[in-house]
C-alpha cells in the first residue's frame, strides 16, 4: 500500500505535467524534502523562446525542449542533497545524470505502460543502471493503487 504522500506528490506531478504545451507528451516533476515541495517542473521550451512546439518539427522540438526534471532542478535554485523527485515518466539517461549529480536520493515514478516501455525501454535500462550504481532509490508506484486514490 502506497502512502498518502506518494499519492499526493504523484497527483501534483500529473497536475504540473498538464502545464506543458507539448502536444504529444506532457511530463511533470516534483522535488520534495521531508514531505515539503521544493520545486516543480514540466517539459517545454526555455523562458523567452518562442513556444512553437506545435509547428517545429520533431528534431527541432527535441533540441529546444527542457525536460521536466531539468526544469525542476533549475527552478529549485538550492542544494538538493537528500531530496526526492516524483516524475510522471521515468527519467532519460541525461536527466538521470543530473538527478544523481544534484544529490537527489530517490526517484518515484508510476509503473510505465507497455507502449512507453516498448519505445523507451533501452533508455530506461540505462537510467536504472545509473541510479543503481549511484545508490539512488527507484520506487515504481503501482498504477492500480494510484488510480484508486481519492
Amino acid at each position: 500500500m502506497i502512502s498518502k504522500w506518494a499519492i499526493r506528490f504523484n497527483q501534483m506531478a500529473e497536475l504540473v505535467a498538464s502545464w506543458s504545451k507539448d502536444p504529444s507528451t506532457q511530463v511533470g516533476a516534483v522535488i520534495t524534502k521531508h514531505n515539503r515541495i521544493v520545486s516543480v517542473g514540466f517539459n517545454g521550451y526555455p523562458h523567452g523562446i518562442s513556444d512553437s512546439a506545435e509547428t517545429d518539427d520533431r528534431d527541432m522540438k527535441y533540441l529546444k525542449t527542457l525536460h521536466a526534471e531539468e526544469n525542476a532542478i533549475l527552478f529549485a535554485k538550492r542544494d538538493l542533497d537528500d531530496c526526492e523527485i516524483w516524475v510522471t515518466h521515468f527519467p532519460c539517461p541525461n536527466c538521470a545524470a543530473k538527478i544523481i549529480q544534484t544529490g537527489i536520493t530517490a526517484v518515484h515514478c508510476p509503473e510505465q505502460s507497455e507502449d512507453f516501455l516498448s519505445r523507451w525501454g533501452e533508455k530506461i535500462k540505462v537510467s536504472q543502471d545509473m541510479f543503481e550504481q549511484a545508490n539512488v532509490e527507484v520506487d515504481w508506484l503501482p498504477v492500480d493503487e494510484l488510480q484508486e486514490a481519492p
